[in-house]
């Protein structure tokens, strides 16, 4: 029973460095509560080396976003009361605030667009709403109802989560708002699909309710070609996911159990900062080697902050 127990630790360090070692070169994006406060990190998935970007005591960072060169980031803050966007340099200088509104400011992406460079994100206020701006902090408008949006890298569309009869569902328009059209025919009665692009800007990663689990799926941008990606089953939660700039990997933050759906539950979770309630685990966009992410196992923040990958130069 020992040399079998053995066996199986050392079998597991071996998966374990395959995957750190097709990791190698890349950086992730994520949020971490590993200070006592929420704030963004540049996170090597390899070493579990961080970087403390946002550097703000006493304040909520999250929802981070690379710049398409990848050397500036985007993020949420309410360092200033409200939470709205900010802008840095990757090392964390030139911090500078991009919009000031009542509205809560969530999950932004940083695209080039047919109009210029353009940061698509979500606003909650009276209702939940899209919008863009410029990464100057100009020319902000808002593109329609809706949660989630996201950018294709080729800048050309986004996808986003959309209301429809009994729940939601995944959605694409036009870069300015324009041309809106439902992709994912089912509906979600419980949220969070969080709908992402690969790398080609072809096909979209979502995340939708199985039994009481929400597992991954990928679809053509078309609508067509509908293919899940895990079955996890149980009450596991799979939520913001990102694709890897070679195409190779989509990252995507794991959990067991549905607490959003649950106020007294959802309170009670951000209050104790579990350290491994959300950690960030890797599949191959067939399906296969669904892995943790050993070094971002723990302090990984309790919302739904993508681990997104650095854009290749």
């Amino acid at each position: 029973m020992k040399k079998l127990g053995l066996a199986l630790l050392c079998g597991s360090a071996v998966v374990a460095s395959v995957v750190a070692s097709d990791l190698r070169g890349h950086q992730l994006l994520v949020t971490s509560v590993r200070t006592g406060d929420t704030e963004v990190y540049i996170a090597d998935p390899t070493t579990g080396d961080l970087f403390n970007v946002s550097r703000s005591p006493r304040s909520e960072d999250r929802y981070p976003c690379w710049s398409p060169n990848g050397k500036r980031i985007c993020f949420a803050s309410n360092r200033e009361s409200t939470t709205n966007l900010w802008v840095s340099n990757a090392d964390g200088s030139r911090v500078r605030r991009l919009n000031r509104t009542s509205a809560v400011c969530y999950m932004p992406s940083w695209q080039r667009t047919p109009r210029g460079e353009r940061i698509v994100f979500g606003r909650h206020g009276a209702r939940p709403e899209m919008a863009s701006i410029k990464p100057d902090g100009t020319r902000e408008e808002i593109l329609g109802e809706g949660h989630d949006p996201t950018l294709s890298p080729d800048g050309t569309s986004i996808c986003y989560t959309g209301h429809v009869e009994g729940g939601v569902t995944v959605f694409v328009m036009d870069h300015d708002g324009s041309n809106k059209r439902r992709v994912v025919q089912e509906v979600s009665p419980v949220g969070a699909t969080f709908p992402n692009w690969s790398p080609d800007s072809k096909q979209i990663v979502f995340s939708f309710p199985v039994g009481e689990a929400l597992e991954l799926f990928v679809i053509d941008a078309s609508g067509s070609g509908q293919r899940r990606l895990t079955t996890f089953g149980g009450t596991s939660v799979c939520t913001p996911s990102a694709w890897s700039p070679d195409g190779r990997w989509i990252s995507f933050r794991r959990t067991d159990e549905r607490y959003w759906s649950h106020p007294e539950r959802m309170v009670k979770v951000y209050a104790e900062k579990p350290a491994d309630k959300r950690p960030v685990w890797v599949i191959r966009p067939d399906g296969s080697d669904a892995r943790l992410v050993e070094s971002l196992r723990f302090q990984m923040a309790i919302d739904g902050s993508r681990a997104s990958w650095k854009p290749t130069p």
